[in-house]
């Protein structure tokens, strides 16, 4: 997290330029493999925008297709990288999850190319709700994402297993149970 909060860009981001930044080439390569300097350029270019759209100020942006994949970018993937290791990475998941739904509802992903489609489906994977994991896995699914498929019934056996994701519990503060800490100190843990 950066200290210098005068660096953080006050200016408000279009939805066009979540969009942009997000499915721009160099960009797309970091989505799963970050580093802390990316984390701190979502940080600096958006996280007034992220403030902003928690605080409802952009809440016309889901009467599109794609002001409503921003809005779940923004509350979905960006606050993931924002505030790495930090329980408020977590806080605006529902957001997501529900602008997620309605877009769904409206056929706003079928709209989108495959690649942005998947993203309308991602808050249903990083859910700790067992419907909602079964959600994400019918979505990719019936999309033909098969890579996405793959993570996505990976994190539904997870919450199947624990009914939350253990790697989340020193960040939320949780205390992990004996099966989840045999679990963490495995080869098959998920960190991510």
């Amino acid at each position: 997290m950066i200290d210098d909060t005068d660096k953080i860009d006050k200016k408000l981001a279009s939805e066009k330029d979540v969009v942009d930044f997000w499915f721009d080439d160099a960009v797309s390569k970091l989505w799963f493999n970050s580093t802390p300097d990316f984390d701190q350029d979502i940080q600096l270019r958006f996280e007034a925008t992220y403030q902003a759209a928690v605080n409802g100020e952009l809440d016309s942006w889901a009467d599109t297709a794609e002001g409503a994949l921003a809005l779940v970018l923004l509350f979905d993937q960006f606050p993931l990288n924002m505030y790495r290791g930090d329980k408020k990475s977590f806080e605006t998941e529902s957001l997501s999850q529900s602008i997620a739904r309605t877009a769904i509802q409206k056929g706003f992903d079928k709209e989108m190319p495959m690649e942005k489609r998947s993203f309308f489906y991602m808050p249903f994977m990083h859910s700790e709700n067992s419907e909602d994991q079964q959600i994400g896995v019918n979505l990719f699914e019936s999309a033909g994402l098969e890579n996405n498929l793959r993570f996505a019934k990976h994190h539904q056996g997870i919450i199947r297993r624990f009914g939350r994701f253990p790697h989340r519990n020193v960040i939320l503060g949780r205390e992990s149970t004996a099966e989840e800490e045999l679990y963490l100190n495995s080869d098959e843990a998920f960190s991510g």
